[in-house]
């Protein structure tokens, strides 16, 4: 191993978080390093590829309010489009199909009360809660003391409220509601703006995409940083001492002032520090592991079903699909629906049964049309090979009270930024960034002030 790099930085992680920290400190004039585990920089952001057209394996939606992630896409020169929404929407619920328009599906009356109910308790509490710290909320120990699921139970929830919301909970967490608790739930319908704005496409969090996908953005905002970023670098050991840190890789050791750790929760595990981290974060990385999320997309000549008046998006209750979104590039073609896909029935099975499970799917959803792709493509991000699982952190009963106070606590020189250390927006990639810059500032004002450069010179 040569002889230690030394900056006043090191960062782990190159995703939003951790390269807006960088683009933050070398701003000020700061020396950093971005060391990152994967051979490619954007975290659970991924670009793949299916009829010629670039889609989000990962984190695809931007909503208008996302001014952080925002203004680093509008300097990279990345554009956005408006997600396709108009129409009516399809619903398979109780092995029945169903169009609809706007938010809420359309059920029998008596399904419909008890739906909007439990919306509008859900809004209710989630208005309680504080976002940065939800441990310190008004009635926070009751809250965090029974899963969505043992709530829904308690206000009599019907069948297809259930169902309703056990998409949501897959969607945002990539888990079942009787795996998170009932605070967590209100923190992220809290963060995200209400339970409509975090479902909602026309001015919601599904608002736009973004026509270069979003991992395209964190290549070229990872551009502007040079040789600064390290890819096939994963970080094994953090030691620190009165003097600073020094940053192990397999191959080379940094030194450093500080530390900013920028993993998902789970994975700080793959990281041994010393010393050691304290048990009470320890707990927090045990309880807050990352939940599981497929993805697949299916091409065909054109939007087929844009002729029918649909929109694309559709809910179901039953098998591998269980919500679709129209991601087509034109009118003209080629037609792309993207669907999240369930990993329990869907990630043990080899390419071509996962695609003849979806296209199934489809073309219970959208008729005969369906059956004949021209393309697919998928992605299973918990068979990942490194640092697996997403899109959130699972927080089930109790794991917020007793651990979550010590989320974003540094551990002496080492602190942390990611998606699930943020406040509001949290489990967003405007989250992401807005923790970059929060953790970017808390080291800055650590270290010896120096003079700030300008952006050209910054980056020279």
């Amino acid at each position: 191993m040569n002889a230690p790099e030394s900056v006043d930085v090191v960062i782990v992680g190159a995703g939003f978080a951790g390269l807006t920290a960088a683009h933050d400190l070398v701003d000020q004039g700061y020396s950093v390093v971005v060391l990152e585990g994967r051979d490619r920089v954007g975290g659970r952001v991924f670009t793949g590829e299916i009829a010629g057209v670039k889609v989000d394996l990962g984190g695809t939606w931007v909503a208008k309010e996302h001014d952080a992630i925002r203004a680093i896409a509008d300097q990279v020169g990345c554009t956005t489009v408006k997600q396709f929404a108009e129409g009516r929407s399809t619903l398979w619920l109780a092995g029945k199909r169903s169009t609809y328009k706007g938010t809420i599906p359309r059920l029998s009356p008596a399904a419909l009360v008890n739906m909007t109910r439990i919306q509008m308790a859900l809004d209710k509490l989630a208005k309680t809660i504080d976002v940065e710290a939800p441990c310190n909320s008004p009635r926070a120990a009751e809250l965090d003391a029974i899963s969505l699921e043992g709530w829904l139970d308690r206000k009599r929830a019907r069948t297809t409220t259930r169902a309703l919301m056990t998409i949501v909970t897959k969607v945002e967490f990539g888990c079942q509601t009787s795996d998170v608790s009932l605070l967590h739930m209100l923190r992220t319908i809290r963060a995200f703006g209400g339970f409509d704005h975090m479902l909602d496409a026309e001015g919601g969090m599904q608002d736009a995409r973004y026509v270069e996908t979003t991992q395209e953005i964190a290549v070229r905002y990872a551009s502007l940083l040079g040789d600064r970023v390290h890819p096939n670098s994963p970080v094994r050991r953090i030691i620190q001492d009165a003097d600073g840190v020094a940053v192990d890789t397999d191959t080379a050791q940094f030194r450093a002032e500080y530390a900013i750790v920028t993993t998902a929760t789970e994975h700080r595990a793959g990281i041994e520090f010393e010393p050691a981290l304290p048990e009470k974060t320890q707990g927090l990385i045990r309880s807050w592991g990352l939940g599981a999320l497929s993805k697949a997309f299916v091409a065909y000549d054109k939007p087929f079903w844009r002729a029918d008046g649909l929109s694309g998006e559709a809910l179901t209750d039953t098998g591998t699909v269980f919500i679709t979104f129209d991601v087509s590039p034109s009118p003209n073609g080629p037609g792309v629906l993207m669907a999240f896909c369930d990993p329990r029935v869907f990630d043990v099975h080899q390419p071509e049964t996962r695609k003849a499970q979806v296209v199934k799917q489809l073309t219970d959803l959208y008729g005969p049309e369906a059956a004949r792709p021209i393309d697919y493509i998928d992605h299973c991000w918990n068979t990942d090979s490194f640092a697996r699982g997403g899109p959130n952190p699972v927080v089930g009963p109790y794991a917020t009270t007793r651990y979550g106070s010590v989320l974003t606590e540094p551990h002496g020189r080492v602190h942390w930024a990611g998606t699930e250390t943020a406040g509001e927006w949290t489990g967003s990639m405007n989250g992401a960034v807005l923790s970059g810059q929060r953790a970017a500032d808390n080291v800055a004002r650590l270290l010896p002030a120096t003079e700030p450069l300008d952006r050209k010179g910054a980056y020279s």
